[in-house]
């Protein structure tokens, strides 16, 4: 039976937290790699982003037991536990873009696609920068104004990618598959601003 502290375990929350976030840097970078050198080594790019995603999964269900084994958390309970899943969120879609990029065949990376890797790796530096903040609830808008400018710059590589899908050159199928690994670049993107937005309430309720 797992056993209740009584005592907050801030230092351990925040350690995980940060752990949670370089993460998600990590696997953005290895999706550039990956990108950029394609086909190159990319069996042992694609395990790379699938181990990193399983170190996702691991650290948030670090934070979920510790909350349970914790009566005093260093900030509501709630907020807590959604941050660890928005975190967690970033690398399941990068995890989905390798997959997919595998699963449909590509022959070829879309320049595109490596612009939205680009912002995807841009957007969790200053995730992690801002999570790097959250212990002593420090002043961390910048970065959130930062990262939500850069999901506009997604959404905008996104649409343009995704309009030139149906201007011709690409058989139907390459159409479809291309289709959905751009909108899933772009979900990774929007993970990230989740994560700012649960950030921000959590600042805005513990100033």
């Amino acid at each position: 039976m797992a056993r209740m502290s009584l005592t907050p375990q801030k230092r351990e929350f925040f350690d995980l937290y940060n752990r949670a976030a370089a993460n998600a840097v990590a696997i953005a970078e290895a999706l550039i790699d990956l990108m950029e050198r394609f086909p190159e080594g990319s069996d042992a790019k694609c395990r790379d982003i699938k181990e990193l995603e399983h170190a996702g999964d691991r650290l948030t269900h670090e934070v979920v037991d510790l909350l349970n084994r914790t009566f005093v958390t260093p900030f509501d309970r709630e907020d807590m536990y959604r941050l660890a899943g928005v975190l967690d969120d970033i690398c399941d879609h990068v995890d989905d873009v390798a997959e997919k990029i595998t699963g449909y065949g590509v022959r070829e990376i879309r320049s595109q696609a490596i612009e939205q890797a680009h912002v995807i790796h841009r957007s969790a530096v200053k995730l992690r920068d801002a999570v790097s903040q959250l212990e002593g609830f420090k002043d961390s808008r910048r970065q959130l104004i930062e990262l939500r400018e850069l999901e506009d710059e997604g959404d905008r590589i996104a649409r343009a990618a995704i309009s030139e899908l149906f201007k011709g050159g690409i058989d139907a199928v390459g159409r479809v598959g291309w289709k959905d690994i751009h909108e899933e670049l772009e979900q990774a993107v929007d993970a990230c601003e989740n994560a700012a937005d649960v950030l921000e309430a959590i600042l805005v309720k513990n100033r």
